[in-house]
């Protein structure tokens, strides 16, 4: 029961709160109070709706929201999400585009398992969608996986990977969002060594900490800081009577959500303070700037337990990676050994999580891989967010990224589409 208490403890106020925001809307709402028009009666049921909504989003995992896209033949053609590899932990899904001929461009986007859910990439996935075929792994949430499923660490992920980029062959663009760069870059040196011919014919690595060290934030500072018996006893909980995963190990995603809220609480508590006056005045709507933001801001996963502490210890603290020393299931994975699978490196320039330097430093890595084979980006004033989602990467990024596929594919995509065309 040891760490149990304390899950329950913190789902246990969440819910109590959506409670209170959902009792607070439904009797300031009464028809009968119409009689007697009264401000703060507006104020109340405002403020009811906007609770509810912000902590009972907190355990929904959001939709991909990709209905239709419109093609070069003018017609909007359905988009199905297709799971093509189903695993315990995470799945690998596919982007398919009823009715369109396939693009040259395959692309497989690695997204972060480090707190929210793989649609924290929607943008991303809608920006790459135009001109290629998109997959994109799929990480679960721990607190629904049965115990008997067994664990899953920085190893397992990685082998993860591996089959992932077995399934979809070697002309595969891999691209690589912030936390899982150093794991994909050893994946990719995995199979060089394992299974060459499985190798993708690119990989993209966009804000990843290959050497935290490399330049310093707070983000690596925390990491040298605190003890691993610290970050056990503080971080980790084990998931209550309420879900599949009942009694696993986890850092949960409510805790991370605290700490991010935390980080900038000020300007939280003025964005809910205004979207509670916006709708007391009638003007909010259910897909206004705030609730798109924070529908996905607030929807988090828990980690396992030996996912998040073999991540801090072994890629923040000792660094395996950065000195070519990570072990994969018994072998010591050697990066060098990457000899013509391009690789290209993307940082902002303001990027406060994983600073610029951190992802370059797989360039010096792949000793193998010959100059013309290797790039990197360094965007002005983007910051972590802008250089994967946002207009850095929209106007600027994305059009690089493309750009290098083609130049290492042996074959060129279909010329650049409008890419606002995915609804």
């Amino acid at each position: 029961m040891r760490y149990m208490m304390t899950y329950d403890l913190m789902e246990t106020a969440r819910n109590t709160n959506q409670w209170l925001g959902a009792t607070a809307q439904a009797m300031a709402s009464y028809p009968i109070f119409s009689m007697f028009p009264n401000p703060g009666l507006q104020w109340m049921a405002a403020w009811g709706e906007v609770t509810e909504r912000t902590f009972q989003r907190m355990v929904v995992k959001p939709d991909w929201g990709i209905r239709t896209f419109t093609c070069e033949d003018g017609k909007d053609h359905l988009v199905n999400v297709e799971t093509v590899v189903e695993r315990p932990f995470g799945d690998l899904i596919y982007f398919n585009v009823s009715g369109r001929k396939k693009n040259t461009r395959k692309v497989l986007l690695v997204a972060p398992m480090s707190g929210h859910y793989a649609t924290l990439l929607r943008s991303t996935v809608k920006s790459l969608l135009v001109d290629c075929e998109v997959y994109i792994t799929d990480w679960h949430n721990a607190r629904d996986i049965p115990v008997s499923q067994g664990k899953f660490d920085v190893e397992d992920y990685t082998l993860y990977l591996v089959d992932f980029m077995r399934e979809l062959g070697p002309d595969t663009h891999v691209i690589a969002v912030c936390q899982p760069a150093p794991l994909t870059l050893a994946a990719t040196a995995y199979l060089a060594e394992q299974d060459p011919d499985a190798q993708p014919a690119t990989l993209t690595l966009i804000g990843g900490p290959i050497d935290p060290d490399a330049t310093p934030t707070e983000v690596t500072d925390f990491g040298r800081r605190v003890t691993m018996g610290q970050l056990e006893e503080t971080m980790i909980q084990r998931v209550g009577f309420k879900y599949p995963g009942v009694g696993r190990m986890v850092y949960p995603g409510l805790l991370q959500l605290a700490s991010f809220m935390s980080m900038n609480g000020e300007r939280h508590s003025q964005a809910f303070n205004d979207q509670i006056s916006r709708v007391s005045k009638g003007e909010a709507s259910d897909h206004d700037a705030h609730n798109r933001f924070y529908d996905e801001y607030l929807a988090v996963m828990d980690m396992t337990a030996e996912f998040y502490l073999s991540t801090v210890e072994r890629i923040f603290k000792n660094r395996e990676v950065a000195k070519n020393e990570f072990m994969v299931d018994g072998h010591m994975v050697d990066i060098g050994k990457i000899t013509r699978v391009a690789v290209k490196t993307v940082e902002g320039a303001n990027d406060d999580i994983s600073a610029p330097g951190q992802c370059v430093a797989a360039l010096d890595l792949c000793t193998g891989l010959p100059p013309e084979k290797k790039a990197s980006h360094l965007e002005p004033g983007a910051g972590h967010y802008g250089i994967f989602a946002g207009r850095s990467w929209r106007d600027n990024i994305r059009p690089l990224v493309l750009e290098f596929i083609d130049a290492n594919s042996g074959k060129k995509g279909r010329k650049p589409a409008n890419k606002n065309a995915a609804a």
